[in-house]
């Protein structure tokens, strides 16, 4: 029997997209233009891993296949001095994922797990060998259910993984000095599954956290296809306990029927352990309240006394730490623990039991977190959004003074090794994709071309044509200065006017930053090589401009915004780059409600599309899974401020719409659910205003499936062109399925 298996041709669908794209201008190197191809085809690097001795990089490469909508990801390794020129493959596994490298403490060689031993389907991992000189892997584990978590003691003398079935997983060692033939040895036999686990720096205990109980009944009827949904489902309370490596005591530590136990810390000396703790009320375990309703606990791990630091109801705390001597504990939450404002760090002496808190950065008008402390406890580092770009910053402990250490006019994040101290800079700009990056100093990071680059993820955009992007500013009707990104056209002309897309985030707390463009969310060079400008602006709700502007929506949600993203268009018009008759505006999330606010207040735009926007505050507030948020908007709950909810629904607007809309929604999304799109679809239908309605398999807040991305970047480009250019015909199936070739197996 004939076997067809059908996968989309590279070079035709390269000749469609040209086709579609329509005039093009090309440099004088004869680049192409960014196609949704290459959206789909950028790779990525991840899980960077030091060696012992500073000298080298471990980091996973993935190839994505989006027939399959898999990926291949293999281990490689790259000198830290010669940098990505000396990167070699270690592993070769078709079709296969290798991931998390860890390297082995105290030896010459790493583990690695991977699924290349599974059968076909089979999401089971093991663990391999491989010694730093390369040579074939050594299966390590044959965990019949596969390995998940697993790491080395800091000592380097025992390898710890966890294995077994979901409700029954357990912790299980290898050590090191038997990793090439030695059998793993069962460590705990819990009475409850091991969710989570982590090693004390002295390597004398493991820390691990299990549920109080299992619902057997509950677990057989889901087997036995009673699978209905119970919304707030109670579930046991999970608690954390410590396993004695040499006396293989097994100890409770906490037992608190109030709250669940998650993000455990140690400290560096060993001596204390931090932990967030959840309510157990079932109806506060929700994507936002869980956090909000949770607080933070310090274990003396000497004397076995639980100190509660935090007791609020309206914030959550994150990014607990304590300083690299344990003398220090710190952690982040927002301004004098009022909810939505900036964060701030807080800190105190950790042994100061019932101490109060001291807040630093003042005078920082930003979020503060907790990247990493300096070797002294001096300095606390932290990477954050500025305008359109991430920085790296640095406050000082003692007088609370924040230092913006860096000046990228991209997106940078920096961490630090533990044990090295070797930094590590993961690193985009408009023009180049995400790659690792490392600096001699702390001292030197300010000096990008002291930078050495380790990675090299995607050559292949060297030869394509991308606009030019920057961060441009304008004044608002209120005279607040606002900013955002425009992407100029490719091969852009002076005194030319183009056609302008509005690509609007999503949040509304997020910005738009100058990094590269390889979502099919935005995919802004794919415009760009079209022709078209595109401004992504980051209007009043937005991060990345101090705590004023982020708040100033609350209780005016739509409009500060609204007149933001109209006077950057106004703007733009204003410099002769833009033809005021050729606009459309898109956004999904957040910015599928900005484009529905716009649809229904103005008819400027020639094409809208709507992803995942919200029409009705009413209904929305029940349907999606987060409560919290819309409460701090609209000042309220919409049973106590219903009108208000009302006044900024689109829906209540909607007899003024007039563009042409296109819609997208995930069939199944928590957040911004489908009937809100329904209402939208209908009211658009009845209205007599032409609409297209694309729903997604899945049950995310986004787009999985790399062929319905590539509907969704096709079919909304493609309604841009006829509303906006006026172009012949709409999204066609035979546009794709054309592209088709059969393949004999």
């Amino acid at each position: 029997m004939k076997h067809i298996r059908f996968a989309l041709s590279r070079s035709a669908l390269v000749v469609l997209l040209l086709t579609l794209f329509g005039e093009i201008v090309l440099t004088q190197s004869a680049k192409r233009p960014m196609t949704f191809m290459d959206i789909l085809e950028m790779r990525s690097v991840g899980s960077p891993a030091v060696s012992p001795d500073g000298r080298w990089l471990l980091y996973t490469y993935s190839i994505p296949d989006w027939k399959t909508a898999k990926s291949s990801t293999d281990v490689y390794v790259v000198s830290m001095e010669e940098g990505f020129s000396s990167a070699k493959q270690l592993t070769f596994t078709k079709d296969k994922n290798e991931t998390t490298p860890r390297w082995i403490p105290k030896g010459a060689g790493f583990v690695f797990s991977s699924n290349r031993d599974a059968a076909e389907g089979k999401a089971v991992n093991q663990l391999y060998f491989m010694k730093t000189d390369g040579g074939e892997a050594i299966k390590i584990t044959d965990a019949k259910e596969g390995v998940g978590q697993f790491a080395f003691s800091k000592d380097g003398k025992r390898l710890a993984f966890s294995a077994g079935k979901e409700d029954e997983r357990q912790i299980w060692v290898l050590p090191v000095e038997e990793i090439e033939s030695g059998k793993p040895e069962q460590l705990t036999k819990h009475t409850t599954p091991i969710t989570t686990w982590q090693f004390s720096p002295d390597s004398k205990k493991i820390y691990f956290l299990s549920p109080d109980s299992l619902d057997k009944a509950n677990k057989q009827r889901k087997e036995k296809k009673f699978d209905v949904r119970i919304r707030n489902e109670d579930v046991p309370p999970v608690h954390l306990w410590s396993f004695d490596l040499d006396s293989r005591k097994v100890t409770r530590l906490t037992s608190s029927p109030e709250y669940t136990v998650s993000d455990v810390r140690i400290s560096d000396n060993a001596q204390w352990v931090g932990f967030r703790g959840t309510s157990n009320n079932r109806y506060l375990k929700t994507v936002t309240e869980a956090t909000t309703y949770s607080d933070l606990y310090l274990l003396e791990v000497s004397s076995g006394i639980i100190e509660r630091l935090t007791n609020n109801k309206e914030i959550g705390e994150s990014a607990l730490s304590f300083s690299p001597d344990g003398s220090m504990i710190a952690f982040s939450a927002d301004n004098d623990f009022t909810y939505f404002r900036d964060n701030k760090i807080y800190l105190r002496r950790t042994a100061d039991r019932g101490g109060k808190w001291r807040k630093i950065g003042n005078e920082f008008d930003w979020d503060q977190s907790i990247g990493f402390w300096s070797g002294d406890g001096k300095t606390i580092y932290f990477n954050e959004g500025w305008k359109a770009t991430n920085q790296l910053f640095a406050i000082s402990v003692e007088s609370g003074n924040v230092s913006r250490l860096t000046g990228v006019r991209g997106s940078l994040s920096t961490t630090q090794d533990q044990e090295t101290k070797t930094l590590l800079l993961t690193y985009s700009d408009p023009s180049t994709p995400s790659n690792i990056y490392t600096v001699s100093s702390l001292d030197r990071i300010g000096e990008q071309a002291t930078w050495k680059q380790l990675t090299n993820t995607n050559p292949q955009v060297e030869g394509i044509a991308l606009g030019e992007a920057e961060e441009i500013t304008w004044k608002s009707l209120d005279g607040t200065m606002i900013g955002g990104v425009l992407v100029k056209p490719v091969g852009y002309e002076r005194g030319k006017r183009y056609p302008l897309i509005v690509q609007i985030h999503g949040g509304p707390a997020g910005a738009s930053i100058l990094n590269f463009s390889s979502s099919y969310t935005t995919y802004s060079q794919v415009y760009a090589g079209a022709g078209y400008a595109v401004l992504l602006p980051n209007y009043r709700g937005s991060t990345n401009y101090g705590e004023t502007f982020r708040m100033e929506i609350s209780g005016d949600y739509f409009r500060r915004g609204y007149e933001d993203i109209m006077t950057g268009v106004d703007h733009l018009i204003s410099t002769g780059l833009v033809d005021k008759e050729k606009l459309g505006s898109m956004g999904w999330s957040a910015g599928g409600h900005w484009s529905n606010w716009i649809l229904t207040h103005t008819d400027r735009f020639k094409a809208i599309s709507s992803g995942a926007g919200t029409m009705n505050w009413i209904s929305m507030y029940a349907q999606t899974d987060i409560q919290r948020g819309r409460e701090y908007y609209f000042k309220g709950k919409p049973y106590d401020r219903f009108d208000h909810y009302w006044d900024v629904s689109p829906l209540k607007y909607i007899k003024n719409a007039k563009t042409p809309t296109l819609i997208h929604v995930v069939d199944g999304d928590p957040r911004v659910p489908r009937p809100q799109s329904e209402e939208l679809y209908m009211a658009l239908v009845k209205l007599g205003v032409p609409t297209e309605f694309f729903v997604y398999p899945g049950t995310t807040h986004g787009i999985t499936e790399p062929r319905n991305q590539l509907v969704k970047m096709v079919s909304e480009f493609n309604w841009m062109e006829r509303w906006i250019r006026g172009k012949k015909g709409w999204f066609e199936w035979e546009e794709l399925l054309g592209t088709l070739k059969e393949e004999k197996e």
